[in-house]
């Protein structure tokens, strides 16, 4: 059973960039869809991106703006998620999630979660 460990939130200033990793460990991603959500209290998880084993990229209404980079490194079994231009919006706990469907785009589409990592943006 693969395992997700998220990492690289923490305290950044709005308008500077982060790289969120989340690394596998107890399987390979080979084959895997892995994507990206994040979560506010009080609301939802909301679907980021998702890059499939074939590199097919999927984006929500809200990072189709073109500050978010779903990527993949599969020698390193760890996935990316670049955050340009940080909004004091973009404020939430990020989670990255796997799945063996070859498009995936709800939380409901994702069998294999991380922690969680929490970036928080000041302005």
């Amino acid at each position: 059973q693969v395992q997700l460990v998220e990492s690289g939130g923490g305290l950044v200033q709005a308008g500077e960039s982060v790289r969120l990793s989340c690394a596998a460990s107890g399987g390979t991603l080979d084959n895997y869809t892995a994507g990206w959500f994040r979560q506010v209290p009080g609301k939802e998880r909301e679907f980021v991106g998702s890059l499939s084993w074939r590199g097919s990229t999927k984006f929500s209404a809200v990072t189709v703006k073109g500050r978010f980079t779903v990527s993949r490194d599969n020698a390193k079994n760890t996935v990316y998620l670049q955050i340009n231009s940080l909004e004091p919006e973009d404020t939430a706990v990020y989670f990255c999630a796997a799945t063996l469907r070859p498009i995936a785009t709800t939380s409901a589409d994702f069998t294999t979660w991380g922690q969680g990592t929490q970036v928080t943006v000041s302005s």
